[in-house]
């Protein structure tokens, strides 16, 4: 599996990564296959967050023993759905939030903590760093990252604090091509580009079942899937719709990770086939894409 360096955090990755969202709903047995797929093929970059259902506590029961054999990552905040006296984006609420992916997650370290999808106002009041920085000095984290969009995730690469920057990337969500990269290069950070496969969203046959995904992301996807394919095939366009959307996103170099979610062991199978096997597609399927949005899709804001 090809690796390259996430930014000037130094840590070696996987360029495909795996978004471990989803697996917080499935059951033990499940997750460990996985796991274990995603490890045995390769794939070295996982991300969890605190929120993710048993996400955390899944990979602590199957993984803790491999700790060394992967670089792990986690996202704090809404620290109120599991301590309603904790503020989601306060100093303590942070703080606990940390401890308890550590706890969970059954690891003395994370190698990358984010800051998960909190807006603007709350990154300016400083509290979320002031938490950050000391979860860093007493060696809980090693590195310190941003996940969110649109306004809050440019602040966040160009506040010289943070050293990736996690965001909605896909065919069909191409905003952080028109600032965000030029300010993420420019700084050196490491890039994750989350949503990548933009929830199967390209030439599907019917609307996703959105009680499966967070907020309406997913049906917002297919209803600009369908706009920007109204014009006709693309140039060059892949017979897999899959392999379309993820020769998208590694066409991009501006990206040092995309995490791609399952709880199909088949799917990743698949996933990690297309990677190995038949990527690039061509550079005219991907300027056909872009020029789409840009005409089509130019004012669609990044999905939270």
């Amino acid at each position: 599996m090809e690796q390259t360096t996430l930014g000037k955090t130094g840590l070696r990755v996987s360029r495909l990564g795996i978004g471990l969202s989803e697996i917080g709903s499935s059951d033990e047995s499940n997750v460990k296959k996985i796991l274990a797929t995603a490890l045995d093929a390769g794939i070295n970059f996982f991300d969890t967050a605190s929120c993710y259902g048993r996400s955390e506590e899944f990979i602590g029961k199957t993984m803790s023993s491999m700790r060394d054999n992967f670089v792990l990552a986690s996202k704090c905040g809404h620290s109120s759905r599991f301590n309603e006296n904790f503020k989601d984006w306060g100093y303590k609420g942070i703080k606990a939030s940390i401890d308890r992916s550590l706890r969970l997650l059954k690891t003395d370290r994370l190698d990358l903590i984010q800051v998960h999808s909190c807006d603007l106002q709350e990154l300016e009041k400083g509290e979320i760093m002031k938490a950050l920085e000391e979860s860093k000095s007493e060696g809980k984290v090693l590195h310190l990252g941003y996940s969110g969009d649109n306004d809050a995730a440019v602040w966040a690469a160009e506040s010289g604090f943070f050293e990736t920057i996690q965001t909605s990337f896909n065919l069909v969500e191409q905003k952080a091509r028109y600032k965000l990269f030029d300010v993420t290069r420019n700084n050196g950070l490491g890039v994750i580009a989350k949503r990548p496969i933009a929830n199967g969203a390209w030439r599907a046959l019917e609307k996703p079942n959105v009680s499966a995904a967070p907020s309406d992301y997913a049906a917002e996807y297919y209803k600009r899937a369908q706009i920007l394919g109204e014009i006709g095939p693309l140039y060059d366009e892949p017979e897999d719709r899959i392999l379309t959307s993820m020769g998208f996103i590694f066409s991009f170099d501006e990206v040092d990770v995309a995490i791609i979610g399952t709880q199909n062991r088949h799917h990743l199978k698949s996933n990690i086939e297309m990677y190995n096997n038949s990527l690039p597609i061509s550079k005219s399927t991907v300027d056909d894409l872009c020029s789409r949005f840009d005409s089509l899709g130019n004012e669609w804001n990044q999905r939270t």
